[in-house]
């Protein structure tokens, strides 16, 4: 549960602070997002708050639940899930499921993540919660507990809602939000996502998954996410790729065909891995400075980077990197080996970039009451000689 604070906290700050630079790069997109993926920097932004249904996107969230349910023990990828009547009457993309049909968790999910399947998401919420209602409730709290705030969820496959109820909303920071955490706490979604094709039902009704997402066969390095089409939404996509080190993630929502999303998100892929180049602005167990310790029997403490801090810059411009060295407020001795006491902040032209943890190098023991005495006197002299 730490780790994943510590992702949301990252993607949270990442995704509202991150510096954009792409101030000449344009796409036709209503709204769109280019993060990456380990940092959550936003390297490209447009309209990136504006309020719009997702669509299928809102599947993302489904997924994520289903897998943090495995993840905690209250459900496995080998259960055998029960298709209800509600979920075989799903509309739009589907596999067809019938009341009298049984599939594992695993089969559903994939019938989710490969080919955007309507009954399929709703089976699988109604497993896990109930009723599709009390799963759009869980929705709607994990959106609040990952910072999405422009995000309300209506049901758990983003089909459009009856005439005069309220429909899923979103913005592109939020689906970027919680595509990066499913990435990067679930990356078993992924093997799913890359698939092309594959055998769902033999009979009687025999059925084929086939990719919505057909940047994963033209894209070098994409293996995901999720695409997204109604009439009011227009056509979406939240996609990720891989290249050596580097994973993006991009969002573009609102576009006008099938073919403009994949263009448009290649584009803004293609500007990413071209413009940008990952570094090392900190390395775990780097000594990066001296924190003071109020208290300590040693009034310094070398401070260790807790982990290694990776950033993407434009390419050429590491040397503008800043680094801050900010202790922990209301630091005071004693203070134990390897406790945080403060985190490196890493800027560039007063933009923050990224920050990291930072750990105390060795234990610094409370000083004694004489020596506490000593350090008052003098600090007293010193100020009024200054």
């Amino acid at each position: 549960m730490k780790a994943r604070k510590l992702i949301i906290v990252g993607a949270i700050l990442a995704l509202l602070s991150g510096a954009v630079y792409a101030a000449a790069f344009d796409i036709p997109a209503e709204s769109a997002i280019l993060i990456a993926a380990e940092s959550g920097q936003v390297l490209f932004a447009k309209n990136e708050t504006k309020p719009l249904p997702p669509a299928s996107l809102t599947k993302i969230m489904t997924m994520l639940l289903a897998m943090e349910a495995v993840e905690e023990g209250v459900a496995s990828l080998e259960d055998v899930v029960p298709i209800s009547r509600h979920a075989a009457s799903m509309g739009g993309s589907q596999v067809f499921l019938s009341p009298d049909e049984k599939f594992t968790l695993e089969e559903l999910l994939e019938a989710v993540a490969i080919a955007s399947a309507n009954d399929a998401s709703v089976a699988v919420a109604e497993y896990l919660a109930g009723t599709e209602a009390n799963f759009v409730e869980r929705m709607n709290r994990r959106a609040k507990e990952l910072g999405m705030k422009g995000t309300t969820f209506a049901n758990a496959s983003g089909l459009p809602t009856p005439e005069g109820e309220p429909g899923c909303i979103t913005t592109a920071q939020d689906v970027a939000i919680m595509a990066r955490e499913i990435i990067l706490r679930h990356p078993k979604v992924l093997e799913w996502t890359s698939i092309w094709q594959k055998n769902f039902r033999h009979e009687p009704r025999p059925f084929v998954l086939t990719n919505t997402n057909r940047l994963i066969r033209s894209y070098p390095g994409a293996d995901g996410l999720k695409t997204g089409h109604t009439q009011a939404a227009g056509f979406c996509l939240a996609a990720t790729a891989k290249r050596d080190d580097v994973r993006l993630i991009s969002v573009v929502m609102r576009t006008d065909s099938d073919a403009a999303r994949l263009e448009q998100t290649a584009r803004i892929l293609d500007f990413g891995f071209r413009a940008f180049e990952q570094v090392f602005a900190a390395v775990e167990g780097e000594n990066v400075g001296l924190v003071s310790i109020p208290g300590g029997r040693k009034e310094q403490v070398p401070a260790l980077a807790q982990g290694d801090l990776k950033l993407m810059v434009m390419r050429g411009s590491q040397r503008e990197l800043e680094r801050e060295l900010r202790p922990k407020a209301g630091l005071q001795a004693p203070v134990a080996k390897g406790q945080v006491i403060g985190e490196l902040v890493v800027s560039r032209e007063d933009e923050t970039l990224g920050s990291v943890p930072v750990v105390a190098a060795e234990e610094v023991p409370r000083a004694n009451f004489l020596i506490r005495l000593f350090r008052w006197v003098r600090d007293f002299f010193r100020g009024i000689f200054r």
